[in-house]
């Protein structure tokens, strides 16, 4: 196929005429077809004579062709593909094209060369890697810029294990050599080998563990040379780089080498030891050299942020205790307060763009940048040394607030930044510095920094600067995040002036989130004595921004809504206000129904709102709100799931705060009918998750109005529960695992006698559904309930099993096979108790049906399993296997596992390693090595928080507080599991209860012995 003919077909894609340009896209789709239509394209792409545009047309379809038609490789392939020696044709010119002059040329031949490589190498095109390298070695500074770029994906994706060795022998002297050849090749080429030899560093690092003694070579013998060479540059004047120049293209090559320097810190931090200490100190010149003002070019902060996170990782290893002295650590934090001032771009973007300004301030949702990292680092040596930092603080601070104060004076427009700038680092810092105080003053030490000073006497002037909104929002928020240490007067009157701002029409969108944010922190960090007199009012402000925010803005406005509900958990509420709230809400809710987040935040304001004692509240926010719920439910329509599920999940929201006396008449009556048909038809797992949920909360509120209410045919709203239970069971999603468990208990505890009628049916249909249940959280929620039964009612519950026929087999053995099977996965404090409560009273019953059944024992260690980590393959091919053991037998080794997972930490001995480490932990110091690296008091929390043998991960009520006090305060809850477990072995071994000396004898010897050490103690 001619080239003229291909070129002059893209020529017609690039025409101006759209029926031209639709012509010769068809007719470029019919010519890709043919094997010759690559050779074309390619050789168009290196035709020095065609226009460039049409050159780069070529590549970018040459490109298209390679992953269309090249190799059935690609997942793009359609078919087609080339001959061998037609794509031979082909990788040669495109090999000739990373030498091109033009600069784009390269680039794009590059990338086609990278799926080239990514196809074809080894196999099918094994001179690829000598062809690049010769390329780079070349004295021609286009080919080096080419290959180097197809280097950095192929290190990247490429090589294999056995690979990478060899490769990297060739390959590093020649980037070395690169990389000192300042006349011969440009900064930005320097660079480069630069990142491709960190692309090298992680490679190696990811072999580590298969060719241990290969890496550790090619480290002690690359690494060194490569660190000096970082040494060599870093040590050069930086100014050199940004002085006298139209670009700060030089400035790169020290970009590339701090974030090595980060990587090999990571990956061989051993290597570096001799090294830390004068990295530490080029990273401080570097700082102090080039300077931030508002002209800055992008190429400052792309240095700042790699040498600020090289510094932090290399002080969170602990490398740079000798280091961090106080004269370092002023310069360090006086450099991280000047490079964390705005710049005239965030000016001109947060003046105007609210979401933009909030989401710059908000920690979850900051875009990395400077001032980002600069914070980070404080965060680092605070932590590492909280007196000091904070000494240097107030050093810091003090300065500043002089110099500003200077600058001022002498006419400069940009005094304020430095000021803003050091109050957000600072700020940013409030917890660990509030921390330090705290301990300190605890210890009768002098404060090491005096922000009461400051927000005594600096701040209040800062509150006037209308003129500078930036700076004037920065004083409330920096005041609110200190608002603990704030005088109740005081809290008053800056509480007052936020509240001014908001209200004023004159305020600009800074100063008037900063305002919002400021609210936010003081009704979470300040008495509620000193909130509650402005209260009312701040909802009342706070209302109107409901409606006329959006995204960020409207995220931080809702959450700042949430925080002062709870204020004296919401007494001070009107209906009035109650009602405008609720009535603001829904119509926000109505906007942003799709939004997870959003959704998080509206639930804890209807919950506020419904949890509210003020008189006639909860009654007023229930009548506005659930009758608008109740028709979204009625109305959502299949593929708009969302809505229901998000209306239902306000609807727990206000059962959850309703007051203990129930949930007021008439609340079931009108949601009964939309909840049923909804759960009856909906498809969406979020929307039969939250209307079981809510369900299960209604029961534990006020299960009566359940039971009395009928629909037209007469069905009650029990009939219609156990109906969706039944729906549920019978869907192979079983993602609602837990929360049908939930609904099912409840009822089991509140429905009482209303429920015995259907109790046969439903426990037959969840036996039958454990025979195909397959996730753990589903298989729980069908045995925990009948745990309890059998806890409870075990005589009624062992007879219906009994009596009960499932696919042949006996429900009792259905229930007990899967319930041993599983039990020692069972999530959640109570139903984990209340599964080890029945176990004790179904071995002590002695039931004949019981003692016969055979469950599954301890897995039968082979030779070809022993010491081998089975994988998802060798399980397939090697199965594990189990013994056969009795019931009762059974049932004691569960019981002996839960005496011990409740009893004191086991010990773990030290082992004692001789492989060689690169953690780089030598340094630690010896109170970090008796702990893991931790301080000492790091590790105690660690310690405490985990619990014995990480227990507290599996105990909810240690993580964290759930909301279910039914089962918080249940008789199950308060029981001392250690004690009763004790003295149910102590009476099973002095009655031999259910033969059990025969049993024991069939435990394991270190179950035994566990069961010995109760029974004597």
């Amino acid at each position: 196929m001619a080239t003229a003919n291909v070129s002059h077909i893209l020529a017609g894609t690039l025409s101006a005429d759209a029926n031209t340009r639709i012509a010769a896209e068809l007719k470029l789709s019919e010519v890709l077809l043919h094997q010759e239509a690559g050779l074309a394209l390619a050789q168009l792409v290196l035709a020095q004579d065609v226009d460039i545009p049409l050159r780069q047309s070529a590549s970018i379809i040459l490109r298209k062709y390679v992953k269309e038609r090249w190799s059935p490789y690609f997942e793009s392939f359609k078919g087609n593909a080339p001959s061998v020696e037609v794509k031979s044709q082909i990788r040669h010119a495109v090999l000739q094209g990373l030498s091109d002059s033009n600069r784009k040329i390269r680039s794009l031949c590059a990338h086609t060369m990278s799926y080239i490589g990514n196809c074809d190498w080894p196999d099918e095109y094994p001179e690829l890697l000598n062809s690049l390298i010769a390329l780079i070695s070349s004295s021609s500074s286009d080919a080096v810029h080419g290959a180097m770029q197809v280097f950095t994906e192929f290190i990247k994706s490429d090589l294999t294990e056995d690979q990478i060795l060899p490769v990297l022998r060739q390959l590093l002297p020649v980037l070395l050599t690169i990389l000192g050849s300042t006349e011969q090749h440009t900064s930005l080429t320097r660079a480069r080998t630069v990142s491709v030899f960190r692309q090298c560093v992680t490679a190696l690092y990811m072999v580590k563990d298969q060719h241990p003694q290969a890496v550790k070579e090619a480290t002690a013998t690359i690494l060194p040379v490569w660190l000096e060479a970082f040494k060599v540059l870093l040590n050069l004047d930086p100014l050199k780089d940004v002085s006298n120049q139209d670009n700060w293209d030089g400035l790169a090559v020290r970009i590339q080498v701090f974030k090595t320097l980060d990587v090999i810190h990571t990956s061989f931090p051993r290597a570096m030891t001799s090294y830390v200490r004068g990295y530490l100190d080029a990273s401080l010149r570097h700082l102090q050299s080039p300077g931030s003002s508002e002209e800055e070019t992008v190429e400052i902060p792309h240095l700042i942020c790699p040498l600020f996170d090289f510094v932090s990782n290399v002080v969170r290893g602990g490398k740079a205790k000798e280091w961090l002295q106080v004269e370092n650590l002023n310069s360090l934090v006086s450099a991280i307060f000047n490079y964390s001032q705005m710049t005239a771009d965030d000016e001109e973007t947060w003046a105007t763009n609210a979401n933009a300004f909030v989401a710059h301030e908000e920690d979850d949702t900051q875009a990395y940048g400077v001032r980002v990292a600069g914070f980070e680092l404080l965060y680092t040596i605070l932590n590492r040394s909280p007196v000091q930092i904070c000494v240097t603080f107030q050093t810091a601070i003090r300065q500043v607030i002089a110099t500003s104060q200077r600058a001022r004076e002498n006419g400069s427009t940009a005094w304020w930044k430095p000021l803003e700038a050091s109050f957000a680092a600072i700020g940013s810092q409030s917890e660990d510095v509030l921390e330090c105080i705290d301990n300190e003053g605890d210890s009768g030490r002098v404060k090491p920094i005096d922000v009461e000073d400051l927000l005594a006497n600096v701040v209040p002037s800062v509150l006037n600067q209308s003129d500078f909104p930036f700076l004037q929002g920065r004083g409330f928020v920096f005041a609110s995040q200190f608002a603990r240490l704030l005088p109740l007067q005081m809290a008053g009157q800056y509480l007052e002036a936020a509240m001014h701002v908001i209200e004023s029409n004159s305020s600009g969108i800074p100063v008037k989130i900063s305002a919002v944010k400021a609210i936010h922190n003081f009704c979470e960090g300040a008495e509620d004595s000193a909130i509650t007199p402005f209260v009312s009012r701040i909802a009342q402000d706070l209302g109107p921004f409901l409606l006329i925010t959006t995204e960020d803005t409207l995220s931080l406005v809702l959450e700042t809504m949430s925080v002062v509900l709870d204020v004296n958990r919401g007494q001070w509420l009107t209906t009035d206000l109650s009602n405008s709230l609720v009535l603001a809400v829904l119509e926000v809710w109505a906007k942003n129904n799709k939004d997870p987040i959003f959704l998080s935040i509206f639930t804890e304001i209807f919950t506020s709102l419904a949890s509210s004692t003020g008189t006639g509240v909860y009654e007023t926010v229930v009548k506005q709100a659930l009758p608008t719920l109740c028709t979204a439910i009625a109305s959502s329509k299949p593929q708009e799931a969302w809505i229901a599920g998000s209306a239902i999940d306000l609807i727990s929201s206000l059962v959850r705060g309703a007051p203990e006396g129930g949930l007021g008449d008439g609340f079931f009556a009108l949601l009964a009918p939309s909840l049923f048909s909804c759960l009856s038809e909906a498809e969406d797992r979020d929307v039969l998750q939250n209307g079981m949920a809510c369900l299960a909360l209604i029961v534990r509120k006020d299960c009566r109005q359940i039971l009395e209410w009928r629909d037209p045919s007469g069905q009650s709203g029990l009939d219609h529960i156990l109906k969706v239970i039944a729906r549920l069971l019978q869907n192979d999603d079983e993602s609602g695992g837990l929360v049908i468990g939930d609904l099912i208990i409840h009822l089991l505890r509140r429905a009482g006698e209303a429920v015995l009628p259907v109790l046969p049916e439903l426990l037959q249909a969840m036996v039958l559904r454990m025979l195909s249940a397959k996730t753990a959280t589903f298989i729980q929620s069908l045995v925990v309930p009948f745990a309890f039964l059998a806890y409870n009612q075990q005589d009624t519950v062992l007879y219906l099993l009994e009596s009960t026929m499932t696919n042949g087999r006996n429900g009792l053995d259905i229930l007990i096979q899967t319930w041993c099977e599983n039990a020692e996965t069972f999530q959640g404090f109570w139903q984990s108790r209340v599964s080890t409560l029945a176990l004790t009273k179904l071995y002590a019953s002695g039931r004949p049906s019981l003692q016969s059944l055979m469950v599954k024992g301890d897995i039968i260690l082979k030779p070809e399993t022993k010491n081998v980590i089975m994988t998802r393959s060798r399980t397939k091919t090697t199965p594990h296997e189990f013994t056969s053991v009795p019931f009762p037998v059974k049932a004691l080794k569960l019981l002996v596992h839960d005496l011990r997972a409740g009893g004191d930490s086991a010990t773990i001995p030290k082992a004692e390693f001789d492989v060689d480490s690169d953690d780089g932990d030598e340094e630690w110091t010896e109170e970090e090595q008796q702990n893991q690296g931790f301080k000492q008091e790091e590790f105690a929390f660690l310690s405490e928080m985990l619990g014995p043998r990480g227990v507290n991960f599996d105990n909810d009520d240690i993580l964290e507080e759930t909301d279910d006090e039914d089962l918080r305060n249940d008789a199950i809850s308060q029981i001392d599991m250690q004690t009763h477990l004790v003295s149910f072995f102590k009476e099973c071994a002095s009655h031999n209860v259910n033969n059990f000396s025969a049993n024991i004898d069939q435990l394991s010897a270190e179950e035994i012995m566990v069961v010995r050490h109760a029974i004597d103690h």
